[in-house]
């Protein structure tokens, strides 16, 4: 199996995507592109980081910092250029029983853990697994994701300071009603409208910033009393600072550090494995996604990589770790970033709101971030996948609504992986009806049979099934030129068959099958035609032959 090592990941890290083209340096209007766009998202980012702090139920810098870490350095070594990480509800749903059972330091220890594992995976070139999911999950996965951002936007027409801690994140809270309600909704209708309006006069500023801008500017002029963003916490803080959370006394917000001990590590485990796999699969299936809305390429290994680093960094720094994120990978694209630049302007910007320009973000009103939400799920959605549904066939269909729905009620990785099986299945199911044979007989008189479709565990009982054994003649030629044999299931229904036709007194020739074939089955006791027209290929795993009998391991 490949593996990467440190030194070959630096040494095939592309700094070249600091330009816009190959060949084409960072021009002034490139930067200011970039520049712009990293600013649209770290203004998106401030409300999403502190929601999702809320929902896994630690202090609103948890998540600013994780977003400001993580956002800087997956945009610096990470696989695909104008991506952006932070903190996210994917991860945030997971951690929140951590942390009422434990406390915000175990959450730390957790997301270090996690990502030593996340970089694992990457030096073991893991993330290429993520070919394996088939495009009706990527337009569940898209679909699903589309619909939880919108959902997420809930929370925000709700009378701010409402919702209650329940012991298990932010819940409940009083439902906006009456002039508040028609003017948040109007607020978010205008910034949709800008939004939608801007790209046709000039392309001179993003369409995002100009509607935050233009609705914040006439918000804070006229005074209107709506929700902002200080409605939500203070985003004020200081620089994070280096912080160890095993030990013993008391860490950061009061709460107890984690012994360093095994009793520690049982109870961080099982949730670091969890939140790293939800974290690749989140990260690895945005990766896809702006590839193919940028037409590049990205590297899914090296992002694997990246993702680690920086949670194992961020949980070192009192942040609570975090992944791609869709929303603000789609307003980074949509706003015309694509370097590296865009993201490390987001994470620069966003630190710069936490130190110094905390008060003038928090009267940014949340209808004008709402209403830019709402347009990455407009964009983000997948509208095609409705008229395809009737036209692609049946189980596609079926996977597409699973996958979404799963992702909607569950989470991404059970949507994703519940996708992929039943995928697989449907797929195993079809190639295993496709098993069939010719037959005639020869002017020798034996009887040939010529298997067609690939051989493998789903078919081996319907290959079976296609011999006479007891009504066929003396001599029977079995001919797999038109087969495939795939796996260990497949030499064990071709051994079974043969040593019943043995049983019978009744001579088998088995033709056109690997050498790897010949030399088991030869070892097995039956006869060979070793034709000089045999393929060469490999069978996909080692054996044993043990008494006559093949195993695999």
């Amino acid at each position: 199996m490949a593996r990467t090592t440190f030194r070959s990941f630096t040494k095939n890290l592309d700094v070249t995507d600091l330009r816009w083209m190959p060949g084409e340096g960072l021009s002034s209007t490139r930067l200011r592109i970039e520049l712009l766009s990293g600013l649209t998202v770290a203004l998106a980012l401030v409300p999403e980081a502190v929601a999702f702090a809320f929902v896994a139920g630690v202090h609103p810098l948890v998540g600013l910092y994780a977003a400001f870490l993580v956002g800087l350095i997956t945009a610096l070594i990470g696989g695909r250029p104008g991506m952006i990480s932070g903190a996210t509800g994917a991860l945030a749903v997971v951690m929140v029983a951590l942390v009422a059972q434990h406390g915000v330091e175990y959450l730390f220890a957790t997301v270090v853990l996690m990502g030593l594992f996340q970089i694992f995976f990457g030096l073991m070139q893991w993330g290429k697994f993520m070919r394996l999911v088939p495009h009706p999950v990527m337009l569940g996965f898209v679909n699903g994701l589309a619909i939880v951002i919108f959902l997420a936007q809930m929370s925000q027409f709700k009378v701010p300071g409402s919702m209650v801690d329940t012991g298990h994140g932010m819940s409940g809270g009083q439902w906006l009603s009456g002039q508040p309600l028609y003017l948040m909704l109007a607020l978010v209708a205008a910034t949709m409208a800008i939004i939608w309006v801007t790209p046709r006069i000039t392309k001179a500023i993003p369409a995002p910033l100009a509607g935050i801008g233009i609705v914040a500017i006439v918000v804070i002029a006229t005074g209107m009393n709506v929700p902002r963003v200080g409605d939500l916490a203070s985003i004020e803080g200081g620089f994070p600072l280096p912080h160890m959370p095993f030990g013993e006394g008391l860490g950061l917000y009061g709460t107890a550090l984690a012994p360093f001990n095994l009793e520690t590590l049982y109870i961080i485990l099982p949730y670091a494995v969890i939140l790293a796999a939800i974290g690749l699969i989140e990260s690895l299936l945005t990766l896809n996604l702006v590839s193919d809305l940028t037409n590049t390429r990205g590297g899914a290994s090296q992002e694997c990589i990246a993702q680690g680093v920086a949670n194992t960094v961020t949980g070192f720094f009192g942040g609570m770790g975090g992944c791609a994120m869709i929303g603000q990978s789609m307003i980074n694209v949509k706003s015309g970033g694509r370097t590296r630049v865009a993201g490390i302007a987001a994470a620069v910007f966003l630190l710069l709101f936490i130190l110094v320009g905390s008060s003038l973000i928090e009267q940014i009103p949340l209808a004008a971030l709402v209403g830019v939400m709402f347009m990455v799920v407009i964009g983000t959605f997948a509208w095609n996948s409705l008229t395809i549904l009737r036209k692609v066939p049946l189980m596609d269909a079926f996977v597409i609504l699973l996958v979404t729905v799963v992702t909607v009620y569950e989470d991404l990785a059970v949507a994703v992986v519940v996708g992929v099986i039943v995928s697989a299945l449907a797929y195993a199911w079809n190639n295993a009806r496709r098993i069939h044979a010719k037959t005639y007989l020869t002017p020798e008189g034996a009887k040939v049979y010529q298997v067609q479709g690939p051989l493998f565990f789903g078919s081996s009982e319907g290959f079976a099934e296609l011999f006479d054994v007891q009504q066929d003649p003396s001599e029977v030629i079995v001919d797999f030129a038109d087969s495939r044999v795939v796996d260990q299931s497949a030499l064990q229904a071709i051994e079974t068959i043969a040593g019943k036709y043995e049983d019978a007194g009744k001579r088998v020739q088995l033709r056109h099958l690997s050498r790897d074939c010949h030399r088991l089955l030869t070892k097995a006791g039956h006869l060979m035609i070793d034709s000089d027209d045999d393929p060469e290929y490999q069978v996909a795993v080692n054996y044993q032959v043990r008494t006559g009998i093949l195993g695999g391991h």
